[in-house]
């Protein structure tokens, strides 16, 4: 299931809400048995095979936990947890992916696996790490029913953000919690509406236009690259603002319907194009992640408390499981490494970089970040360089039909005539899609952050919470998946 679905907005998601709060009055316990049903069935949705897969995960998970707090080889059994969880991550999402490496070094023809990845397996796994190293230290305890809660929490279960076990239990377990609060229902209203706006009008469409350019910006067997240097700068822009607004709004979704249970989530993006540093940028986004890899991985290298050398390799070896983390592709990973890279750059020339201009930093990340991004979306390296290729030549700024044609929503005309503005729009080329790029940049560069205001529930908030909410609504007739879905 997902949250951008009639079924969930409709009937699951009223449903949930009301129960919670019904069966808290009547029991504690009940409340938090109405969290693992909810989980199961809200994850239930994607089959029975990944469910069991799931199943799986938790069963060995939870004896691990058990072995970790009850046994004087404690070290021991969480290795083998981390071990245990690392190799199923790695079975399922990066199998083939191995064997297709070893085919084109050994030239031999194993075959591929047919098999099913598990929907949020990479995040479900981190959730489990998360708590069996918890457990390891004391935090938590191993309550059976508490640690299914936490993995099977519907609003965190299939892209995050990944959430402290005991930072959960303990809201959990608050007795005002179980109360609805109307402040927190109204504010985790708002957040939820301003997600799938960002959705289902921002992220879709630009995705349309995604799709057109790598369909038509790269040479192949079929067909001839047509795409333009100026379709090409546009289309690595766009991107740009798809996975953004499609992941943030995600995000946004998931912790506002966990603000209307009474459960903060942790902030997952703080407006990373505002970032004037790559390293800035990662304290910005996916910020859930980048403390789960400081913290798992960072520190336990060493962080940077070991040397220049070793700092950087740290950062290196980061980066890596970042990149890897994100897909079984050659260019997940060298997007990642690229990342460590320019870090390790950043911090080599400290000084002089700090000496610039903010206007000339922003600048110089925005457009790494835009570059690396047209990586992360390419399917191979050389389809990558090849649309570099094509943005270097510039031979042509022109801006092909295909393109525009990707910002004419069936609403545009309509809203157009209200504002009295389509004389302009027939005159100005590409009228709809300079509308949804200064949109984007505004959204991007200068508002609070959605989660920071997010409990700001004036007449104005309120009413931009209507309006996004009704417009994102009324786009679900084109429901489509969500990019990380696929990490």
């Amino acid at each position: 299931m997902v949250f951008n679905s009639y079924i969930f907005i409709l009937a699951f998601l009223p449903a949930f809400v009301f129960l919670y709060f019904l069966l808290n009055k009547i029991n504690a316990f009940a409340g938090k048995a109405l969290i693992i049903i909810g989980g199961i069935v809200f994850y239930a949705y994607a089959g029975w095979e990944v469910t069991a897969i799931l199943g799986a995960s938790i069963v060995i998970n939870y004896l691990s936990a058990l072995a970790v707090s009850k046994s004087r080889f404690k070290k021991a059994f969480l290795v083998s947890a981390i071990l245990i969880n690392t190799a199923l991550l790695l079975y399922f999402k990066y199998l083939n992916f191995a064997i297709d490496i070893v085919n084109g070094i050994a030239n031999s023809s194993f075959q591929s696996r047919d098999l099913i990845l598990p929907l949020g397996i990479s995040f479900f796994t981190f959730q489990q790490i998360m708590y069996v190293v918890s457990v390891s230290k004391g935090e938590t305890d191993t309550n059976l029913f508490d640690y299914l809660a936490y993995i099977l929490y519907f609003p965190k279960l299939i892209m995050g953000p990944l959430a402290e076990p005991k930072d959960f239990f303990n809201q959990l377990h608050a007795t005002d919690n179980k109360r609805l609060n109307a402040e927190n229902l109204a504010s985790g209203i708002k957040l939820f509406s301003f997600g799938l706006f960002k959705k289902m009008l921002l992220a879709d469409t630009f995705a349309k236009a995604v799709t057109w350019g790598f369909a038509n910006g790269v040479t192949t067997e079929a067909s001839s690259a047509v795409a333009t240097a100026g379709d090409l700068i546009l289309v690595m822009l766009f991107y740009t603002f798809q996975i953004y607004f499609d992941f943030s709004g995600y995000s946004d979704m998931a912790i506002g319907i966990s603000k209307m249970l009474n459960i903060d989530l942790p902030i997952n993006f703080d407006s990373p194009y505002k970032a004037t540093s790559i390293r800035d940028f990662w304290k910005r986004w996916h910020i859930s992640l980048t403390s789960f890899l400081t913290k798992y991985i960072y520190f336990p290298l060493g962080g940077s408390k070991k040397g220049s050398v070793r700092t950087y390799a740290n950062i290196m070896i980061v980066f890596l499981v970042s990149g890897i983390w994100h897909g079984a592709n050659w260019t997940f990973i060298l997007w990642g490494c690229l990342h460590g890279l320019l870090q390790i750059i950043e911090r080599l020339f400290k000084n002089k970089f700090e000496k610039l201009s903010e206007v000339v930093r922003w600048g110089y990340t925005f457009i790494s970040v835009n570059i690396l991004w047209l990586l992360f979306r390419s399917d191979s390296i050389h389809g990558w360089l090849e649309m570099l290729k094509t943005i270097i030549k510039f031979d042509s700024l022109n801006i092909s039909k295909g393109l525009i044609k990707a910002f004419e929503i069936p609403e545009s005309n309509f809203i157009l005539e209200k504002l009295h503005l389509i004389d302009i729009s027939s005159s100005v080329h590409g009228f709809n899609m300079l509308v949804f790029l200064f949109f984007a940049f505004f959204i991007c560069l200068v508002p609070e952050n959605n989660y920071r205001n997010m409990n700001k529930l004036n007449v104005f908030n309120m009413v931009l919470c209507a309006v996004a909410f009704i417009w994102g609504f009324l786009c679900l007739s084109s429901e489509s998946v969500f990019v990380y879905f696929n990490f």
